[in-house]
């Protein structure tokens, strides 16, 4: 019996009946040999973190554009964070941690340079629209390993998937990312918007953090017992009505406060006509694609091949591109 399959009758006998055990996954895109260490969703999480499109994370807007100090959170940061939440309701449930975790490393796989401002950007130039949940399954079917994806079994890819809007995930593991995506980047969000000056620990509406607590351990460690004792022995991922009420009011006060506080916000206008002026120069002349990409272009589009190129991008790379295309070289005398 191999390492693996040993693994494999530990979920068996441990996991709880509603858990996703990795023996019973409905497969891949295409059929591999099963490696001899690694259960299927383990194989998965180290495919979604040695890609190039996990590295370049680090480079992409969360909240904030550019912003000056080391601490302020990236999408790389921001996926770890949900990483780490994700897991710790999977265990107290005796949910599969190791689905739960590939599931959150690449949920956010697509997302575009500049975050949420950004993809609206794409959604307004790409003809049928742009959401980064769908782009992050094309990066994980199409578009890693040079156009072969990173064939994900399909209980990873229908978490990454369903992880922010539309229909629930079919497992619990794929719901439990998609709370723990809200419980990070509400309360990460907060704590940079204070760092930032853009609200103050008073602005927090008192029957918020009543309930949800008045630091930031204290909202994360409410929120992950609420999940966890409203899920208990269900087969689904729930919150009690009063923290859900508390949460959703808490989001409410960050789309009022920070998500469109000018303050916040105001650069974002500038980097959405970047990507446009790129979007269209790309368009106009889709033989300065890269080679990468014109595959794409010969089987899906221009367009297609142009946004997966411009998605792609970290927040530096595309302002050194909008440089080389767009502003002037100085011309030095001697």
């Amino acid at each position: 019996m191999t390492l693996r399959e040993q693994f494999q009758q530990r979920e068996e006998a441990m996991l709880s009946p509603y858990a996703c055990r990795s023996a019973q996954t409905r497969g891949r895109q295409r059929p591999e040999e099963e490696c001899a260490v690694r259960t299927p969703f383990q194989r998965d999480t180290d495919r979604i973190v040695y890609s190039k499109a996990f590295r370049r994370l680090k480079h992409k807007t969360q909240v904030f554009l550019q912003p000056e100090g080391d601490h302020y959170r990236t999408r790389m940061t921001h996926t770890l964070e949900v990483s780490r939440i994700a897991r710790t309701i999977a265990r107290a449930l005796s949910l599969n941690e190791d689905l739960t975790e590939a599931i959150a490393l690449g949920h956010d796989l697509g997302h575009t340079p500049f975050g949420h401002a950004g993809e609206r950007a794409l959604n307004d130039l790409m003809p049928g629209g742009f959401a980064h949940y769908q782009q992050s399954v094309r990066v994980v079917e199409r578009l890693e390993k040079n156009g072969e994806g990173l064939n994900l079994t399909w209980e990873v890819r229908n978490g990454i998937r369903c992880h922010t809007k539309g229909e629930n995930a079919a497992t619990l593991e794929g719901q439990i990312v998609r709370l723990a995506d809200h419980i990070a980047y509400i309360n990460h969000d907060i704590e940079d918007a204070l760092r930032g000056g853009i609200i103050f620990p008073m602005d927090i509406p008192l029957e918020v953090a009543n309930v949800l607590g008045f630091t930031h351990k204290a909202r994360i460690d409410a929120l992950v017992r609420d999940a966890i004792e409203a899920s208990q022995g269900q087969p689904e991922i729930r919150q009690s009505p009063g923290v859900r009420e508390a949460m959703l009011a808490l989001k409410d006060f960050m789309f009022d406060s920070v998500y469109t506080n000018p303050l916040a916000k105001g650069e974002e206008g500038k980097a959405q006509d970047m990507l446009r002026m790129l979007f269209e120069y790309y368009q106009k002349d889709p033989d300065q694609l890269p080679d990468d990409f014109q595959a794409i272009r010969a089987e899906e589009g221009v367009d297609r091949a142009v946004c997966d190129y411009i998605a792609g991008m970290t927040d530096p790379f595309a302002v050194e591109r909008f440089k080389e295309l767009f502003i002037p070289m100085g011309w030095t005398v001697k």
